[in-house]
């Protein structure tokens, strides 16, 4: 009896403590320092368009425009994220944020 009270209690311990460590792997996938980058970066750029159109410096066609574009990159960011278990690779980052430089420029230019 004791034997089996034993090995019942070490399958709970081992169930629960996979259990929390596929919760951190989840959590720390959402917030990947590589993913929040991009998204920082995509955030501090929709920003810049609004500031721009409300000081009419750029008009709301082509803010509209670059808020597309901007919304496009951030589709293929999570579109990358979701075939990596929630991460970007080195060279995923290096290809959004030629995009997001790309949209930056834009944005200066207007």
């Amino acid at each position: 009896m004791k034997t089996k009270i034993f090995f019942t209690t070490i399958a709970m311990i081992a169930f629960l403590g996979l259990s929390n460590s596929t919760f951190a792997q989840t959590k720390w996938a959402r917030h990947h320092p590589r993913r929040a980058e991009v998204n920082h970066r995509l955030a501090n750029q929709d920003k810049r368009i609004d500031y721009k159109e409300d000081n009419g410096k750029m008009s709301k066609r082509e803010a509209n425009k670059i808020h597309n574009e901007d919304h496009q990159i951030r589709h293929e960011e999570r579109a990358m994220a979701s075939q990596n278990h929630g991460h970007i690779t080195k060279q995923e980052q290096k290809t959004l944020n030629q995009q997001e430089n790309h949209t930056s420029t834009q944005i200066k230019n207007h």
